[in-house]
């Protein structure tokens, strides 16, 4: 499913309307007609009556009035339209669409004071209406929510019953889901045409709730016509025709072969990790391969996995020696994750950026591994195989030069940037996870919960990457189908389990079910 900007969206509805010869007030009616459905679809199951709707000036606005007429056909229905600015002000359609409540059961009361909220609204009271529409700000308004509409949102917020928002809610950043000041909370949100980015990105998607895209009239070629970003939500049935699949003749190295190096003293888990994870995402063939001194621990830990030894430093971590091994290694299997529980201590970042210069097969590096690159993501644009980085936002901030609350603001601006300028395929993690490639092609990945913040899981994900490169993916989609079924997977053992306690072979165990295509076990 394409995501599109706020000003991409604009070009859509002006091509809309110039070229196709649509008028505005058809796409507000349907905007609105879609909105009251969900409206309705709330209210009916609790009995309710009670809707209050706010709305600013613009097309929101407009579309809220188109809601506030359909709902006051109803006789049971007590529609209120509070209005935070003046008629005068109000241009266009939207004008045209609040003439249309004149003589109708709809009240509009003029908000322009804290008092008249209190008066009009009930700020503070609880259940004063049974259903909350914000009509506010839409996709493009930037900025923080200050006045009279900041305490609108206060009031939204505190009304203690359900909130529908129209488009986005307010206060929301539509370009990157950012929430610079005061926001709506909305238990669901109805999006026209098409997701926004900033609803598909944290905060924005906690804020949005339950999100819902409404066909409002606008031919699909538009949207993928118009828009000049290339960004789509990346969901189980994008995933589920990617998965490689095996012929009844497969032997397993026909599965793909993935070589992990890793591990550091208090970090053998992050490698075995990685590796069954490869196993259980299809791989035929793991080696796991440490620095020495902690083969033995390796070989307990590990029954299906193979091991090998590597050289050390005095300090019993990766000596620069082992990167000439390594790379002999690698003519034997098909791609090489490199860095779950490396460190950094000693010769490790010497003999990391030897690997990722000279080793001849696709690479996946995450973790330590990325660590040993700050100040030298350079030598990522000179290797001719494929790479993928696996950086979560701490990591990232570190590799360009700036705080994750910074990348967290605008993770797919940051996400483009990286893949552009090294040249390799970007996972960025997080709720969202963002994965762009080099050409400027973003997939922003629909699965995963709250319960994978814990240790190992960034691992587990390398894993799954790693094989499905082994078993004959391109990187980019190797990186996208990796990071899916790696969130559904843990949506798996948070709907049996729970959320809270989930761990990182949890989300292994689990990652064939998750993997089965349909209801069946073919794979």
């Amino acid at each position: 499913m394409r995501v599109i900007t706020p000003e991409e969206m604009a070009r859509v509805d002006s091509a809309a309307i110039e070229g196709e010869g649509i008028q505005g007030l058809v796409l507000m009616e349907n905007a609105g007609e879609a909105v009251a459905s969900v409206a309705r679809s709330i209210l009916l199951p609790s009995g309710g009556s009670r809707v209050a709707i706010w709305c600013g000036k613009g097309n929101n606005a407009g579309d809220g009035f188109v809601v506030a007429r359909i709902l006051s056909s109803t006789a049971s229905m007590k529609v209120k339209v509070l209005l935070l600015a003046d008629p005068a002000e109000i241009r266009g359609d939207a004008a045209l669409k609040l003439k249309h409540l004149d003589g109708l059961p709809v009240e509009v009361a003029r908000v322009t004071s804290t008092d008249d909220i209190e008066r009009e609204a009930g700020a503070g009271e609880r259940r004063r209406f049974d259903l909350v529409i914000d009509a506010i700000f839409g996709t493009g308004f930037a900025g923080v929510p200050t006045g009279i509409f900041e305490t609108a949102i206060i009031s939204i917020n505190g009304s203690g019953c359900p909130v529908l928002a129209v488009d986005i809610p307010s206060g929301v950043s539509g370009l990157t889901g950012a929430v610079p000041g005061p926001a709506v909370r909305a238990t669901r949100t109805v999006t026209f045409a098409a997701p926004k980015v900033g609803l598909v990105q944290e905060p924005g998607a906690t804020f949005a709730g339950e999100l819902e895209i409404a066909d409002i009239g606008i031919p699909a070629r538009l949207l993928n016509a118009v828009p000049e970003s290339d960004i789509w939500l990346f969901r189980e049935e994008d995933a589920r025709l990617m998965l490689p699949k095996r012929a009844s003749d497969f032997h397993k190295r026909d599965c793909g072969a993935v070589l992990v190096v890793g591990g550091s003293v208090g970090m053998t888990g992050a490698p075995a990790l990685c590796g069954i994870a490869a196993l259980r995402a299809g791989s035929g063939l793991v080696t796991v391969c440490v620095p020495e001194g902690l083969h033995d621990i390796m070989e307990v830990k590990l029954t299906e996995v193979m091991t090998r030894p590597l050289p050390q430093d005095e300090g019993g971590t990766l000596s620069p020696l082992a990167a000439g091994e390594v790379r002999e290694l690698c003519t034997g299997y098909d791609v090489l994750a490199l860095g779950p529980g490396l460190s950094t201590a000693g010769s490790v970042p010497e003999a990391v950026r030897e690997m990722v210069r000279t080793v001849p097969i696709p690479l996946v590096l995450d973790a330590d591994g990325l660590n040993a690159l700050e100040g030298h993501t350079d030598i990522l644009t000179d290797r001719v195989a494929p790479v993928v980085v696996t950086p979560h936002p701490g990591e990232m901030a570190r590799l360009v030069g700036t705080d994750s609350s910074t990348v967290q603001a605008d993770r797919v601006r940051f996400a483009v940037d990286a893949a552009d300028r090294w040249q390799a395929v970007v996972v960025l993690k997080g709720a969202g996870t963002v994965v762009a490639d080099p050409g400027g092609k973003v997939r922003i990945i629909a699965s995963g919960n709250p319960g994978m913040a814990t240790a190992g899981m960034g691992d587990v994900l390398t894993g799954c990457i790693a094989s499905l490169i082994g078993q004959g993916l391109e990187a980019f989609d190797a990186a996208s189908v990796g990071a899916f079924y790696h969130g559904h997977a843990a949506d798996f053992v948070a709907s049996m389990y729970a959320m809270i306690g989930m761990t990182a072979g949890d989300v292994i165990r689990h990652l064939p079910l998750a993997m089965r295509r349909g209801g069946n076990a073919e794979r």
